[in-house]
């Protein structure tokens, strides 16, 4: 089992920004059938600057792989603790990763960035697969990924 508290302490670094409400927010990342192994997501979030604020959710266990999310290993070192209690199963080639999260209210339209890297074993890894700016009009608009995801939607 994952860590509890640091399943919180992300969940509240990311509601904190302004104090502000959250509300939950579905995430919606589907994979390209691109004929090679499960994928790694490292779904992370960056504040108007572009530093690092924290880590939504991580597809894939296995920690030796995360050096492959090159962008999110250089903002959080590597650290597996970024995403102890936010990791599940990696994602199979064609197929949707769903997750709902809460999200504070003022990370939209304010300049935050929500960021996806992507790794497939033995193919090319594809750091920034996706970076959306968090704004209320984009929610429910299909955003294209670079390599092997086929789309990224929020609501």
């Amino acid at each position: 089992m994952k860590s509890l508290p640091a399943a919180l302490a992300l969940t509240t670094a990311l509601t904190l920004p302004g104090l502000a409400l959250a509300r939950p927010v579905t995430l919606a990342t589907t994979l390209n059938a691109y004929g090679g192994d499960g994928a790694y997501l490292a779904l992370y979030v960056t504040d108007p600057s572009g530093a690092y604020v924290g880590s939504l959710w991580m597809a894939g266990g296995k920690s030796k792989y995360y050096e492959h999310l090159s962008d999110w290993h250089a903002a959080t070192g590597g650290d597996p603790a970024q995403v102890d209690g936010i990791t599940g199963a990696s994602v199979g080639a064609g197929r949707t990763l769903e997750i709902t999260l809460d999200l504070a209210d003022a990370l939209f339209d304010a300049g935050y960035v929500l960021h996806i890297d992507a790794a497939v074993e033995e193919m090319r890894d594809s750091p920034n697969e996706i970076a959306v700016p968090l704004t209320a009009s984009g929610a429910g608009t299909p955003v294209p990924g670079r390599r092997y995801i086929a789309s990224f939607t929020y609501r």
